[in-house]
């Protein structure tokens, strides 16, 4: 899909929810009982442990025609980092995928290619927000997976595809708060878990929006590693804590948020930048920063390399163009921790673009905020 279609489809998204999202009725507040949080962390990762024998295998999934940027990427490179599994990137065609809102992958293998290496099936399926909710590959391909014994594990708009593949019937579930009351009608037999990043419910996981990639991952590394290795890799990361606990009354377009996002909408794709990329170059980072620039309506996000495509720390190959004129830079700081990339990222969008703009990006990555305030902050 061409980035202005892409814009299109945001903008009537915006327009055709807004008094959708502001007619929801309002959420009560978290619960404060002593140890409560433990122990949906706890029932997450039991159920995730593996069930078979051998190296458990985990398949990403991604949707040629359009996945989302974080909701692919992070998976894919925190198991990659983390080594306690076989992890491999999947899509109906092998080729490219187009991230959205930002940068462009190479898969090189077919979902047809994942079931001959596989026939029995992979352990894990993650499922990132996909540009359509009800490709007929994908729809039954994943009800192949389930059928074989896949524990299936959806990252933000994901639970859409899984609705439609017919997993979420019945059954406990989270999503990106724009979603929730789109899948609540869709599936009237399920029930939406308020204040959790993360829950599971007989074998299929769902998380709250873009950011629950995150802890969702080191929850997943920590069934199938143990403890440690989950803590080693989040201290790689610049992660504290992968508890599921969340507040989710934050997040909804109240009045001042709706009139933001009409007002956001005419400024879409204003300022074109360029990233330069390497290889080896760490995706996590890479993806938090292009998708949080990419989502303040006012900048899109290309790769350039001198040397064309580049391999990711992942594997995964991204594609790159030659350097553009003198088009401004994606600032990066390769010397923070990947996560902590987007702490930053948010004090430089606050610094160029104002606090409402950042708030909105916020919104969109359903990001609680940075760990501390922005240098100079009062």
């Amino acid at each position: 899909m061409s980035r202005l279609k892409w814009a299109l489809v945001g903008v009537a998204i915006v327009v055709l929810g807004l008094n959708a999202c502001a007619a929801r009725e309002p959420l009560p507040p978290p619960a404060a009982e002593a140890g409560l949080e433990e122990s949906p962390a706890r029932a997450f990762v039991e159920a995730l442990r593996p069930q078979r024998t051998g190296r458990p295998v985990v398949a990403v999934l991604a949707l040629n025609e359009g996945t989302e940027t974080t909701d692919f990427l992070l998976p894919h490179a925190v198991l990659r980092r983390a080594g306690v599994a076989e992890v491999q990137a999947v899509a109906p065609r092998r080729g490219p995928v187009r991230l959205y809102p930002a940068l462009q992958v190479e898969v090189d293998q077919s979902l047809a290619d994942f079931d001959r290496l596989h026939p029995a099936g992979a352990d894990y399926v993650i499922v990132p927000a996909l540009h359509e909710d009800d490709d007929p590959a994908v729809t039954a391909w994943l009800r192949r997976q389930q059928a074989l014994g896949a524990r299936v594990i959806e990252v933000c708009a994901g639970a859409l595809v899984l609705g439609r593949a017919g997993l979420l019937a019945e059954r406990r579930f989270v999503t990106h708060w724009y979603y929730r009351d789109k899948l609540q009608a869709r599936h009237p037999g399920a029930t939406f878990v308020p204040h959790q990043r993360y829950v599971v419910d007989r074998g299929v996981a769902t998380t709250t929006g873009i950011t629950a990639s995150v802890p969702a991952m080191l929850a997943l590394v920590e069934a199938l590693g143990g403890r440690e290795r989950a803590q080693a890799v989040a201290a790689e990361l610049g992660v504290a804590t992968w508890s599921p606990a969340h507040d989710s009354r934050p997040f909804g377009l109240d009045a001042g948020r709706r009139r933001y996002a009409l007002t956001r909408a005419a400024f879409w794709r204003h300022e074109r930048w360029s990233v330069e990329v390497h290889e080896g170059m760490d995706d996590v980072a890479l993806a938090l920063a292009a998708d949080a620039w990419t989502r303040t309506g006012r900048v899109s996000v290309e790769a350039v390399s001198p040397s064309g495509p580049v391999r990711l720390r992942s594997g995964l190959l991204l594609t790159a163009q030659p350097a553009f004129g003198t088009a401004p830079r994606l600032p990066l700081a390769p010397e923070l921790p990947p996560v902590r990339q987007l702490d930053r990222t948010l004090c430089e969008i606050a610094a160029r673009f104002g606090a409402e703009r950042r708030d909105w990006v916020m919104q969109e990555l359903e990001y609680p905020g940075p760990a501390a305030a922005c240098p100079g902050a009062s």
